[in-house]
């Protein structure tokens, strides 16, 4: 199987109210089975969605902050997607401008490629892509955000290996390879924003629109990983599992560890600077050092360097 990817030349920068589908046909030659790879970017771009105020943009694509460090914020989108930023990008547009994610990338494709099979006749799909770190890992790569007559999902569950191993959870997930494959292609500041792919197995494609990238999301009931380090401690000390919304406190001090730590009562704290001392009948012991160990994993959690002493009342 021979599987080609090539950049499209030409397109030139997208203006608000450009025509993405007819740029393509204009610019490229289209067979039945392509995969249209486009970027995000200029799909915000050509609805106009530039603005020049990030943190605007940002509290308007939050779900809620999965993990906060210094300036860095892990958001999860309106979306569902978990992206730096909540994906808000400045590059590749003018100076003081950023762009937000299209509102619904599978709807954008869904509308493009219908408009690429009315003036090209061809039967194609489209991917929206984008770029996302990942959790552990270095550097970036392209996924797809946005999908449309390609599965996104290759189930290869009740399989069986060379080996004959039944395969459970093996499931590849065709669409982020075929955008992240398009990304080499068209490089980072090649001003490509389309790829075209050729030749990928029949078997991936949809006469239908399909399912969509918001297939490849997982549930946040299944997910694992749902809180970043800091706010998972935070959960687990303080009993509150439910999922934040919004913006956490980043800015924490040792009051708002004791807050966090909910000091019994019968304990006395006091403070002095990067140290506490939990004062303590002898009955209280075991509270006190319930309440050492809260306090400690919640100021490695926050990055504060804090001493904790339990001592005996006399």
């Amino acid at each position: 199987m021979t599987v080609t990817f090539d950049a499209v030349d030409g397109i030139g920068e997208i203006e608000p109210g450009d025509d993405l589908a007819a740029l393509v046909v204009e610019h490229a030659i289209l067979a039945d089975d392509d995969v249209v790879v486009i970027t995000s970017k200029v799909v915000s771009k050509a609805a106009g969605l530039a603005a020049d105020d990030k943190e605007r943009l940002i509290d308007e694509q939050t779900d809620r902050a999965v993990a906060t460090r210094g300036g860095t914020r892990i958001i999860r989108t309106r979306h569902g997607l978990t992206l730096a930023a909540a994906g808000i990008d400045g590059s590749n547009v003018e100076p003081g401008t950023y762009l937000p994610l299209p509102p619904d990338p599978d709807a954008s494709a869904r509308s493009i490629r219908a408009d690429l099979r009315q003036r090209s006749g061809k039967r194609v799909a489209v991917i929206i892509s984008d770029t996302a770190g990942r959790a552990w890992r270095q550097g970036q790569t392209d996924i797809a955000i946005g999908c449309a007559g390609l599965l996104p999902l290759e189930s290869f569950a009740g399989r069986e290996d060379s080996y004959g191993n039944s395969l459970v959870v093996t499931a590849p997930a065709a669409a982020d390879e075929v955008a992240a494959a398009a990304e080499l292609a068209a490089g980072k500041l090649g001003r490509h924003p389309v790829v075209i792919v050729r030749g990928l197995p029949g078997n991936l494609f949809t006469d239908e629109d399909g399912p969509g990238a918001a297939s490849l999301i997982r549930p946040e009931r299944d997910d694992l990983f749902g809180l970043g380090s800091r706010e998972a401690v935070v959960a687990a000390v303080t009993g509150d599992v439910s999922a934040p919304r919004g913006f956490p406190d980043t800015d924490a001090s040792v009051p708002d560890l004791l807050e966090l730590a909910d000091v019994p009562d019968g304990l006395t704290v006091t403070v002095d600077q990067a140290s506490c001392q939990i004062t303590a009948d002898p009955e209280g012991l075991v509270a006190a050092g319930e309440l050492r160990q809260r306090l400690l994993a919640l100021a490695r959690a926050h990055g504060l360097e804090l001493t904790v002493v339990v001592t005996t009342a006399s």
